[in-house]
Parts: structure tokens; C-alpha cells; sequence
């Protein structure tokens, strides 16, 4: 084998075992997530939903009021931005949404919260100083729903579609908290 050939696959040796280092210990890729990704489908007919998001657990601390405050934009769930996709209008409480991807963002208060769709799409949910990166410029709709207090905790952040009374609602629940967004 020439010396060229040598050189270039120590070089490509090198670099391989430096990107096999930073991922193990920098980005830490094989360590199990702290708040795992999910994806959450619906279909019916031509209608097709998925809402992409980041599921963070309870572990016996108050949600809430405390680790979410209230009245402050949240990024609705952990690390990247949760996302809402879908492939035909829609009508949310009265508003219509127009086939695309946006990004969700909520505002948990004591009773309601407030739901919001988002055009512009974000990489990740908040910035260095942990505050949410969501521009309040691109907002397509903004709705408030009642908040429904559970008997048993959510330990895990849990955003779902459910069609079982023939209304199509997008359900979000964590800890004793739970609401409902009706989807026409």
C-alpha cells in the first residue's frame, strides 16, 4: 500500500474515533432520554394529524404552578418544540386552521389554558436562558379550553387524539390536569 493510502485512512481513522468520542461524551447519544420523543397519529378517512412532542415525567415533583408556572408561555412538553401537523383545513373552536405544520405552545393557568398554533418552526422549545422561543408574530390561532381536574396523576406528559364520541378532541394530560381541544 503506497504512503498516500496510509496517511489518508490514519486521517480518516482519526477522525472517526474524535466524532465516536464527542458523541459518547459531549452530545452523550447513548444515554437514555430524560423525557423520551413521541409521535401521535390520527387518521380517518383522507384526514391525517401527527403531533410530534417530547414526553417529561412527574417524579414526584409539582407541575403546574411550580415547574410550569402559570400565565407564562410553554414550550408543551420538553427539549424541541412540539409540533402539529395536518393535511386538510381544520376548524378549532370556531377558527379555521389551514392545512401545514405549526408549532404548539401553550399558557397552563389555574382553569383554562390557552392553546396556541404557531406558523414559524422552531428547533428547539426554549433558549439558553430557558425562556421560551416562541414569536408571538406568527400565532395563526389562539384559543382558550377549560381545564379538567383528574382523580389519578399523568406521570408522564401525555398529548393524544380521541375520537370516541364521535368529536374529535386533541387531549393533552399531565399530573392531575387534563384538557380537551375540539378538532372539527
Amino acid at each position: 500500500m503506497n504512503t498516500f493510502l496510509k496517511r489518508i485512512l490514519i486521517l480518516l481513522s482519526i477522525i472517526a474515533l474524535g466524532l465516536f468520542l464527542y458523541s459518547v461524551f459531549v452530545e452523550n447519544i447513548f444515554a437514555a432520554r430524560l423525557s423520551p420523543k413521541d409521535t401521535v397519529e390520527f387518521k380517518l378517512n383522507d384526514l391525517e394529524l401527527e403531533v410530534f412532542y417530547n414526553r417529561p415525567y412527574k417524579k414526584g415533583r409539582e407541575i403546574f404552578g411550580a415547574l410550569v408556572p402559570y400565565n407564562q408561555v410553554w414550550r408543551t412538553g420538553a427539549n424541541e418544540a412540539t409540533t402539529f401537523e395536518t393535511n386538510e383545513k381544520l376548524e378549532i373552536n370556531g377558527m379555521p386552521l389551514a392545512p401545514g405544520k405549526y408549532t404548539l405552545w401553550t399558557v397552563p393557568k389555574d382553569s383554562t389554558w390557552t392553546v396556541i398554533f404557531n406558523s414559524k418552526q422552531y428547533k428547539w422549545g426554549v433558549n439558553a436562558e430557558m425562556q421560551p422561543m416562541w414569536d408571538p408574530n406568527y400565532d395563526v390561532i389562539t384559543t382558550e379550553v377549560p381545564v379538567q381536574k383528574l382523580e389519578k396523576p399523568v406521570e408522564q406528559f401525555t398529548i393524544a387524539f380521541d375520537n370516541s364520541t364521535d368529536h374529535l378532541f386533541l387531549t393533552m394530560a399531565w399530573d392531575v390536569v387534563k384538557i380537551s381541544l375540539p378538532l372539527k
